[in-house]
Formats: C-alpha cells, structure tokens, sequence
C-alpha cells in the first residue's frame, strides 16, 4: 500500500512541478489579506472588546492558513481534469489500490498546503508584528494539514460523484461561503462582539472550533480547554472524511 500510494504521490508532484506558479496562485488571497486587511486587524483588536487574547497578527495568521486547508475542496478539479483526459480509465486496470489513488493525490495536495502556509508564516514573521512559540507554530501546521487532508478527502468524493464542473463550482461555492464565515476566520465570532444568534449559528460549525484551535496554538495555549474540542472534532472530521474519499474512490473506479 505505502509504494502505491507514494506513486501515484510522485505522479501527481510531477505533473505539479511542471507549474509551480500555482503554489503562488492559490495563495495571492490569503497574502492580500494578510498585507490589507492586518493592519485594520490591528486596530480593531486594540480598540475592540471581545477578541481572543493576542494582537491582530497572532489572531489573524492563522486564521488565513485554515482558509487555505478550508479550500482544499478545490483539489477534486484535479481528480475532474483526469477523469475527462481519460488518466482515470488507463490507472483503473492497473494493480494500484483505490484507496492508494486517493491517499497519493491527498499526499500532494497536503505537501503544497505545507509549502504554502510556510510561506504565509515566514512573510507574517519578517514583514509583520507576528510573534508565536516554536511549538505551536508545528502544533498549528499540524492541524491545518489535518484539515487539509479533510477538505481535499471531501472534495475528492464529490468531484468523483458529480463527474461534472459545471455542478461542482456552484456546489463548492454553497458549501465553502457558509462555513468561510461562520468560522471566524476574518473576525473572530464571540460573544463579546457577535449577537447571540449569530454566535449560536456559528457555533454549530465544527471548522468554527478548528480555527479557534489554531490560534490557541499560535499564542502557545496549550491548556485542554483551548484544544480539546477543535481537536476532537477535527480528528473525527479527517477519519469520516478519508472513510468517505476512500469509499467512493473503490465504489466509482471500480
């Protein structure tokens, strides 16, 4: 299982190296976020009740790091341009196991949501007032490349079950836009700043619980308080999530 799933990892990671400028592509949001919106971040933390503890750097970094994993749904386009080139047809009669297809893809994408939340993190720290523990900077990346194998699992599926762009943008599109903003990702949603239903709402978002986790780990709040939930609902997340992928990959290759 483990040399299956590492080539079809090196077959993806070719075909990505032939582009690299993507890597760069899909992180210009986050990076116009990070250099316009910080600032105003800043201020408002320092002017503004109700924020979680730390200045606007520390509460907005990675926030736009999990935006990033929260977009992995996008990778299923991936597993759409193969099916309609005809890669998925010439890989299904080969030995390769389904779920070995969906763990090297999920493999690569994981890889370029690390080089790209690095390059977020080394920016914020040169060009910004970013200040975080070593440890819950690994702690955090962690998470997000949890989350990152969980959306990209997901997006996998989907992608596999629709077999059509036309159905997949406007599907991400109703997903992805709730869950972006009931997650706090921009502000975060507390009861100091959000009325109570809104806070209610979002509460019931498990990524809400995932990005809190993340910054609790980026200003070194370790306390199973701070963790505990994000990280439970995450590890359940990312098991059902790769339970699904791996399902539908043997249900629709087969």
């Amino acid at each position: 299982m483990l040399r299956e799933i590492w080539l079809v990892f090196r077959r993806d990671l070719t075909i990505s190296m032939r582009i690299p400028a993507w890597i760069f592509i899909g992180i210009m949001q986050p990076v116009l976020y990070l250099v316009l919106f910080g600032p105003l971040m800043e201020r408002i933390v320092a002017n503004t009740p109700g924020f979680p503890p730390g200045n606007g750097w520390t509460i907005l970094t990675p926030a736009l790091i999990v935006q990033m994993a929260l977009f992995g749904m996008f990778a299923g386009f991936g597993i759409l341009a193969d099916l309609q080139n005809g890669v998925l047809e010439r890989l299904r009669v080969t030995p390769v196991r389904r779920t070995a297809l969906l763990l090297g893809k999920v493999a690569n994408y994981a890889l370029q949501l690390l080089i790209q939340a690095l390059i977020m993190l080394v920016l914020a720290l040169v060009a910004f007032d970013l200040s975080a523990p070593f440890g819950g900077v690994l702690l955090a990346l962690v998470i997000v490349l949890l989350m990152g194998i969980t959306l990209a699992s997901c997006g996998y599926a989907m992608a596999l079950i629709l077999k059509s762009q036309e159905a997949f943008i406007p599907l991400l599109n109703t997903i992805l836009m709730p869950i972006l903003l009931l997650s706090g990702i921009l502000i975060p949603i507390t009861t100091g700043l959000a009325p109570k239903w809104l806070y209610t709402i979002s509460q019931i978002n498990p990524f809400r619980h995932v990005v809190d986790a993340d910054r609790a780990a980026f200003r070194g709040d370790f306390s199973m308080d701070a963790l505990f939930t994000g990280s439970v609902i995450l590890a359940v997340m990312a098991i059902l999530a790769v339970w699904w992928g791996a399902r539908t990959f043997q249900r629709e290759n087969a």
